[in-house]
């Protein structure tokens, strides 16, 4: 009975608050997607990460919801926006989402990092600097280069739309979640059928034995920040009874376009996207432009293993950090699920089908 309550209430919401009709059952060959993210721009991964999405004939994207994490959510709310305005994509629906974790506090990560060191990488708590002045909740959205958007987001919280589209669709919807968890978390919250209801998970988050890499490398690539953003969020969901769970992280680390690989995509025609691309390049790793190509893909994946996997919810020095089980020794009874963890994906076949969905998403629009 509370799972019916709550999915009609989410139906029942959609329909009085949102501007946008429902979307059609597409072709069944189609993959239908959700694209949760913490959309920090202009340019870089997350905003980028839509690319293997839009215009891709084997895929429709049903919405896009925004989670706190990379900078604040009513700024990534606007940034991707914007960016859906200049590919000519102002159709794909955009809802806000959670502008705080679940329990992590801005106050909790000050106090951890005098404990137990500085984190890498902090977000919109203070990006790879210092927390000093980072403001308890959302402020203002910030000017941006890239200009602001006119597009709106829909009138209905992320949450209440993951569980609509979901029961909309059964057993067909794939989320890429490309930040915190903290959406998910909260509609499965809201609805424990949510997950189940659901065709898979895949999420960028999840790295392993990567302690020596934070020492001698980037530590940044070393920090599982969505993870580490909102523990409890992540555990809720990884908890949750998904038919498939697919977590990418190590393996996207090495994957990365330079800058001349960049200004090569729009050779020949400027564009709108060409311009955006080149100015707002950012010479880091494809994180999440990796796990959406997975996503509707996942015959990149050249390598793979499956492991029961949890987040730590302790507060101490591992607060936030995956840890993984064989079979023979995970405690199953305690609701952990198996996840397929990708080791090794066709390298060069993700980037010539990227820069040709860049190429063709310039061209078309």
């Amino acid at each position: 009975m509370i799972r019916r309550f709550f999915a009609s209430l989410a139906l029942a919401a959609f329909g009085a608050a949102s501007t946008a009709p429902l979307h059609a059952a597409p072709q069944a060959a189609k993959e239908l997607v959700i694209a949760d993210n913490d959309y920090l721009g202009p340019g870089g991964s997350n905003i980028q990460s839509v690319i293997p999405l839009l215009n891709n004939p084997h895929v429709t994207l049903l919405g896009i919801t925004v989670v706190a994490g990379d900078d604040w959510e009513n700024a990534e709310s606007a940034r991707i926006r914007r960016f859906l305005e200049i590919s000519g994509h102002r159709d794909i629906p955009v809802y806000d989402g959670a502008t705080q974790p679940l329990i992590n506090t801005v106050a909790l990560t000050r106090l951890r990092e005098q404990q137990f060191g500085t984190l890498p990488w902090k977000g919109a708590w203070g990006g790879m600097g210092s927390m000093a002045h980072t403001p308890d909740s959302q402020p203002d959205v910030p000017a941006s280069p890239d200009g602001a958007p006119t597009i709106r987001p829909q009138g209905i919280p992320a949450a209440l739309f993951l569980i609509q589209q979901v029961h909309a669709h059964p057993h067909q919807v794939t989320i890429i979640e490309g930040g915190p968890m903290t959406n998910l978390a909260l509609a499965i919250r809201l609805d424990p059928s949510f997950a189940a209801t659901a065709k898979q998970l895949v999420f960028m988050g999840g790295y392993l034995d990567l302690s020596m890499t934070s020492v001698t490398g980037n530590a940044d690539n070393a920090s599982d920040f969505n993870l580490i953003f909102d523990p409890e969020a992540a555990h809720i969901t990884l908890s949750a009874p998904w038919p498939k769970i697919t977590s990418v992280a190590n393996v996207s680390n090495d994957v990365t376009l330079s800058k001349q690989d960049v200004a090569g995509i729009g050779k020949g025609h400027e564009t709108p996207v060409t311009h955006y691309l080149t100015r707002y390049y950012v010479p880091l790793a494809m994180w999440d432009e990796v796990t959406s190509a997975v996503a509707v893909d996942p015959s990149l994946i050249t390598r793979s293993t499956e492991a029961y996997m949890d987040v730590e919810t302790g507060k101490g020095l591992f607060y936030g950090h995956a840890r993984v089980w064989p079979e023979s020794l995970a405690p199953r009874t305690m609701g952990l699920r198996k996840v397929r963890i990708v080791q090794a994906i066709d390298v060069a076949r993700f980037k010539k089908d990227y820069i040709a969905q860049a190429r063709d998403l310039m061209g078309k629009h």
